[in-house]
């Protein structure tokens, strides 16, 4: 076994997921990632935690909901696990990228609000989302097999505390803030307010790689124009050239030059999926070219993003309204030319570098 896996499972039971003695741990993973499952099965064995594996199979999940008529109901026999378990280890590693692509996006949004009473379950026990290198990811990427694991083996083996030092410097301006506004090239220029909300700093824990500092906007408060001109990746399509426009926080028009479709069924999920839930500000240099799979690619550093649907309860102050949804769609915008983020007025970032940063002009 590479012994990057084992550090890697180490990284989790103990930095990510805090696995201790009695711990019930599911691990859901693909079987192109076995190698991690049993290597964390043996950081389980050492700690006295009882795992048990689930195998997410994308095919399998393809099958049942091309196949599936009527409604979708929250499946209780599951949720009903995830209330006995501890914690959650969730590993991507695809064989097949696109495998879910001819799946309606209207089936995909009903099975999520089926499904939302289990998500909320899972992201209440101590969590990790982390990617294992597969030729599937590689080939999505552009990478060779071996490029891609190297991509992946120096992006989540890093010394987290120092990375957290270094995000913290940015978790410190926006803690205090009231008004954010980004602007970036002719066709990107949002105000939002995140005053009374907290600002996280993530450091490799429940994303693995970490490498980003988010916060939640107030929920009415997101005016102007986004061209998010990075694609994304869902439900087995190529999300490109999006451009939303919002009116007091709600997302009043929208287009995609490719797959607009997929965004319409993002869109008619819920009204929360109208609504931003997340600002996060990309930090992680060693992520240092776009892969087409978010987990990676909202870190990047010269990076923001932005999240329809649902916030991050630690994020949203008490005095404010928690966006809520079935859905949570993270979009990115590249600012590493012509582009500031302004933080009450003074810019904190140019062109990618940071005011704190000695480069920063």
């Amino acid at each position: 076994m590479d012994p990057r896996i084992r550090e890697h499972a180490q990284i989790i039971a103990d930095h990510s997921a805090d696995i201790s003695d009695g711990d019930n741990v599911v691990i859901n993973a693909p079987a192109a990632a076995e190698e991690l499952v049993v290597a964390l099965h043996e950081e389980c064995a050492e700690r006295g935690a009882n795992p048990v594996y689930m195998n997410n199979s994308s095919r399998a999940s393809r099958a049942f909901l091309r196949n599936h008529d009527g409604e979708f109901e929250t499946p209780d026999h599951l949720l009903a696990m995830y209330e006995e378990m501890d914690a959650y280890i969730a590993v991507r590693g695809d064989v097949n990228a696109s495998e879910t692509a001819d799946v309606d996006p209207e089936t995909n949004a009903a099975h999520r609000r089926a499904m939302q009473p289990v998500l909320e379950e899972r992201l209440s026990k101590k969590w990790c989302l982390t990617q294992f290198p597969t030729a599937g990811n590689a080939q999505l990427a552009g990478m060779s097999t071996e490029g891609y694991e190297n991509f992946v083996w120096d992006a989540v083996n890093l010394d987290w505390d120092e990375q957290y030092e270094f995000q913290q410097q940015m978790v410190e301006i926006l803690d205090d803030a009231d008004e954010v506004h980004i602007v970036a090239g002719d066709e990107t220029d949002v105000t939002m307010s995140v005053a009374g909300n907290s600002t996280l700093n993530d450091k490799g824990e429940k994303n693995l790689p970490g490498g980003e500092v988010f916060t939640a906007p107030v929920k009415d408060s997101v005016n102007g124009e986004v061209h998010f001109d990075m694609p994304l990746y869902r439900q087995g399509r190529e999300i490109s050239g999006v451009r939303v426009r919002f009116e007091d926080g709600r997302v009043e028009s929208y287009s995609a030059e490719r797959n607009e479709e997929v965004l319409d069924g993002v869109f008619e999920t819920d009204e929360g999926a109208r609504y931003l839930g997340e600002l996060g500000i990309g930090m992680n240099r060693a992520i240092d070219q776009f892969t087409y799979n978010m987990l990676f690619d909202e870190k990047m550093g010269d990076t923001v993003h932005m999240a329809v649907g649902s916030a991050y309860p630690e994020t949203v102050g008490e005095e404010n309204e928690e966006n809520e949804s079935a859905e949570h769609v993270d979009m990115i915008l590249d600012m590493s030319e012509d582009s500031i983020i302004e933080v009450d007025g003074e810019v904190v970032q140019r062109n990618g570098t940071f005011v704190f940063k000695d480069d920063f002009e």
